[in-house]
């Protein structure tokens, strides 16, 4: 590969890391700050791309290889945090912030080994370059970006038996976790985290799993209207302990393990857990064998509709003057879960 075509390869990584753009909040600052600082890179790189001058090619093609390598860990690092659940990002944020560290390393080393004395670039892109080697420098003396300690601590105290509805209402908002949409993204990313595993997530998973069912309680039980399109929560006045009683939170058995929401069409799969007919569907048709909650292998991507615990909801919806889920069609008693949502239709 040239001088000029590998310039070209580390200018399409740096675009491509800056548009990675849906950065988990708890690392919005860290990773907004990383692309940044790489942008700054592109200059430099045009300029030795479009060079036609004669220039050591060995040095220099060493140099850019090195910086090629560090741009794939930079990408691969903000790709993940874009993905993963918020709720980790926080949690484990000393893992989090290693990799940023390692990743704020490589890109120093790899720009310190740039012979810039034998491109011929201008004095102005050299000191453009040399800042942001003093931003990684400063950032790896400082040992990373600093991290909002509140939010960790609130959530540690979500782990306790007796939660704050103010800590819950405060992580939830600046989680960003406020709508339908929210929480069943955060579930899936959490769920993701397991399969990636070998269904072995250890006992930070379960700890994870229960912080987000607090908050996915507690945001249903503040907005009871709540769907897709509410918007964030606004502060307002705590309600007493009665007026909270008043909201009614599904048995745990009647909520989908995947969305945490109350089951409308609830269906088994072959490993005996009950799901949501469209959240088990599109976790199988994103190609995942095994059963999310027990982690055991799908024998078949058959669903049955398990029309006890749709009964059982209708009765605890009738006894909580909630409006009960629609029936599900009983012309089909089981049917491929890739081709079934048509038999959740009212009857």
């Amino acid at each position: 590969m040239a001088k000029s075509e590998l310039a070209q390869t580390l200018i399409e990584s740096v675009n491509e890391i800056a548009s990675i753009s849906d950065h988990r909040t708890p690392m919005k600052k860290h990773c907004g700050n990383l692309s940044r600082r790489l942008k700054l890179l592109l200059p430099m790189l045009e300029e030795i791309r479009d060079c036609k001058e004669s220039i050591p090619e060995e040095l220099v093609m060493k140099a850019l290889l090195s910086l090629k390598e560090s741009l794939l860990h930079a990408k691969d690092l903000l790709t993940f945090v874009s993905q993963v659940s918020k709720i980790y990002l926080v949690l484990e944020r000393d893992q989090v912030m290693l990799r940023f560290q390692k990743v704020t390393a490589l890109l120093e080393q790899a720009l310190t080994e740039i012979p810039y004395e034998n491109l011929e670039i201008s004095d102005e892109l050299k000191e453009q370059v040399e800042l942001v080697l003093i931003q990684l420098r400063r950032s790896i003396e400082k040992g990373g970006e600093t991290f909002e300690d509140e939010l960790y601590k609130d959530l540690l105290s979500l782990y306790g038996t007796v939660t704050d509805s103010e800590i819950l209402r405060r992580v939830a908002k600046k989680l960003q976790l406020v709508t339908i949409t929210d929480l069943t993204e955060e579930s899936l990313a959490l769920l993701e985290m397991v399969s990636s595993s070998d269904g072995d997530p250890g006992e930070s998973f379960e700890k994870m799993s229960m912080v987000l069912k607090r908050i996915k309680d507690f945001v249903q039980t503040d907005n009871p209207n709540l769907d897709d399109d509410a918007p964030p929560m606004r502060q307002k006045p705590s309600l007493s302990k009665s007026q909270d009683q008043n909201i009614p939170i599904p048995p745990e058995d009647f909520r989908c393990p995947i969305s945490l929401e109350l089951m409308n069409d609830p269906v088994i799969v072959s490993s005996g857990q009950t799901y949501e007919r469209d959240c088990i569907k599109k976790w199988l048709e994103g190609g995942h064998l095994t059963c999310p909650k027990t982690q055991e292998t799908l024998t078949s991507d058959t669903v049955t509709p398990n029309y006890a615990i749709r009964s059982l909801i209708a009765q605890w919806c009738e006894s909580n003057g909630i409006e009960a889920p629609k029936r599900v069609n009983k012309s089909q008693p089981s049917s491929k879960a890739s081709s079934s949502s048509s038999s959740s239709s009212s009857s």
